[in-house]
């Protein structure tokens, strides 16, 4: 059977690596591309976000189908995703990389904060954005976007794959984000992508010291050198890593 949800354990060693090192684990296993592009956090965090992806889509706008209206409508994707999506996942909205209009403004994504959503990110803007950086929730766009996404933007799908930030995501991939942005890693990949992160974290905190103490980095990163490898080894055994 395949694995439908992300482990309390791997969540956990998500939080405590960056996606510029769970981007190499990727590559190390041959996935290239799963780092947002041009999607930024629009304030700093404490602490990572980390969640399974509830998809939102939406296509160019047409007029005749889409006015102001449709909000009237309880069918509205938009509204319905942002009252379906689960606790402790990350609404991921594919915009398209066109930031014209905004996704979603500071009303819907309090109201996903006060559900307990672990993060929202699109590829296009947010309205009220300064409102939403003050919020208590992780969130990434490409920049501020004053227009109702009505303007440019059809919500038309939940929950289905779609493109963000020229990066495929798929429902119940995890989505990891830090002051830096955002990587997607496929849920099957998630435990042994969590764990390698988790050793190269340990690794590259040992480096930076040597580093800081003045030490050169050829034999050193990568460890090439046995004397370095049994400092290493020494190391995470003083440090408990």
């Amino acid at each position: 059977m395949s694995k439908t949800e992300l482990s309390a354990a791997t969540r956990e060693k998500l939080m405590n690596a960056s996606t510029a090192t769970i981007s190499t684990a990727l590559f190390k296993v041959g996935l290239r591309n799963q780092f947002l592009q041009e999607v930024l956090p629009l304030s700093q965090k404490s602490k990572n976000m980390v969640g399974q992806a509830y998809t939102l889509r939406y296509i160019p706008a047409r007029e005749d189908l889409n006015p102001i209206s449709v909000f009237q409508d309880p069918k509205h994707p938009q509204r319905v995703g942002v009252e379906e999506i689960p606790e402790g996942f990350v609404m991921v909205i594919d915009s398209r990389k066109d930031a014209r209009a905004a996704s979603a403004g500071s009303i819907l994504v309090t109201r996903m904060m006060k559900r307990g959503v672990a993060g929202v990110v699109t590829d296009g803007g947010f309205r009220d954005s300064p409102e939403i950086a003050n919020l208590d929730i992780p969130t990434y766009h490409q920049r501020p976007s004053a227009p109702t996404n009505l303007t440019i933007h059809q919500a038309i799908e939940l929950n289905g794959p779609i493109g963000c930030g020229d990066v495929a995501v798929f429902p119940g991939d995890v989505i990891v984000g830090d002051g830096e942005g955002v990587v997607v890693v496929p849920l099957h990949l998630a435990d042994d992508i969590a764990h390698e992160a988790t050793e190269m974290t340990a690794f590259e905190d040992f480096v930076t010291e040597r580093v800081n103490d003045g030490q050169g980095v050829i034999g050193l990163y990568p460890s090439t050198k046995q004397e370095n490898k049994d400092a290493f080894a020494e190391w995470r055994k003083n440090n408990g890593r």
